[in-house]
C-alpha cells in the first residue's frame, strides 16, 4: 500500500460526536499525525464560517473544502477557489424544493438565508455551524452569490423522492445529493469532495494514492472513490459503508482516532525477518 501522506476528513458523523463535540481523542488523533508529518484537513457540506472552530484546535494550516468541497478556502476563511451554482439551475431547484414543501436555505460564501424558522432545523444548524441566519422574503438577490442550496425536512422518505426529482430536474447543472437524512444538498455541478481531494493532491505534488479519506454519507462517496484508503463510520449506511477500504467504529465511540490508529500502523515501517 502506497504510505499516505495527507487524511482528508468529513467533520459531521465523521469527525464530530452527534452533538457537534470535538472530543481529546479526535484532538489526539489529529495530533498524532502532525508528529508523524502526515498532513490534515477537512472538507464538509458546511459553510466556511461552520468549520473555523476546527482550524485552531486541529492545528490545521491547509486549505479547507466547503460546501462539500465546492469552494476552496484558506485557514482564515479567505477564498482560494470558488464555484457558484448557475442562476438558471438555481431556479430550478428552488422550484422543486417548493414542490416537495420542504424548508429552504440559500448559503453564500458569507451568509446563510432562510425565508422561514422551521423551528427544528434552524435551531439546530445555527448551533452546528455557530452563525446566525439571515431573513429574507425573496431568494432572488441571492441568486448569482448561491454556493449552496438546502432542502431540510424531517421527512427522509419524502427527501430522498426531493433528491431524485431534484437530480432529473437539473441533469449537470448543478449536484444534489443528501449530506444528511435531513439535508438535501445543491451545490456547483462538476464539483465535490473528489475534486477537492484531487486539488489538494495538485497542491502538494502527490499522489491521490497517498492521501486517506474518512466519512459517513453519501457525500463522501466522491472522496472515497479518489483517494488511495478510505474509511467509512460505524454509523454510516451499508451503502456507504460498501463503498469504503475499510470501515471503523461510530463517531460515538472514537471511529475517527480509530481510522488514524490505522493509518499510522500502515505506515510504520514493518521489520524484516532477521537472517
Amino acid at each position: 500500500m502506497t504510505r499516505i501522506t495527507l487524511v482528508v476528513s468529513d467533520v459531521d458523523g465523521t469527525l464530530v460526536t452527534k452533538d457537534k463535540t470535538l472530543t481529546e481523542g479526535a484532538k489526539r488523533a489529529v495530533q498524532r499525525l502532525h508528529e508523524a508529518g502526515i498532513g490534515f484537513t477537512i472538507t464538509s457540506s458546511r459553510p466556511p464560517v461552520g468549520m473555523r472552530f476546527l482550524v485552531e484546535p486541529l492545528g490545521i494550516t491547509l486549505p479547507i473544502g466547503p460546501f462539500n468541497g465546492s469552494s476552496i478556502v484558506d485557514t482564515k476563511l479567505t477564498p482560494i477557489e470558488q464555484h457558484l451554482i448557475p442562476a438558471e439551475a438555481v431556479g430550478k431547484a428552488l422550484d422543486v424544493l417548493k414542490q416537495f414543501g420542504v424548508d429552504i436555505w440559500l448559503f453564500t460564501n458569507e451568509e446563510w438565508i432562510i425565508q422561514r424558522d422551521d423551528g427544528k432545523y434552524v435551531p439546530h444548524e445555527q448551533h452546528t455551524i455557530q452563525h446566525a441566519p439571515v431573513y429574507a422574503k425573496d431568494f432572488a438577490p441571492y441568486a448569482t452569490r448561491a454556493c449552496k442550496i438546502v432542502g431540510a425536512s424531517a421527512d427522509p422518505e419524502l427527501l430522498a423522492r426531493c433528491e431524485a426529482a431534484m437530480q432529473k430536474a437539473l441533469g449537470h447543472e448543478a449536484l444534489a445529493v443528501r449530506s444528511q437524512t435531513y439535508y438535501l444538498d445543491i451545490t456547483p455541478p462538476g464539483q465535490d469532495k473528489g475534486t477537492f481531494v484531487a486539488a489538494m493532491a495538485k497542491r502538494l505534488g502527490i499522489s491521490t494514492d497517498a492521501i486517506a479519506t474518512v466519512g459517513d454519507m453519501q457525500n463522501d462517496l466522491a472522496m472515497f472513490k479518489v483517494s488511495g484508503l478510505s474509511f467509512a463510520m460505524g454509523n454510516a449506511t451499508d451503502d456507504v459503508k460498501k463503498q469504503a477500504s475499510h470501515v471503523t467504529s461510530s463517531n460515538e465511540e472514537e471511529g475517527f482516532a480509530g481510522a488514524i490508529e490505522f493509518i499510522l500502523n500502515s505506515n510504520a515501517p514493518q521489520a524484516r525477518p532477521s537472517s
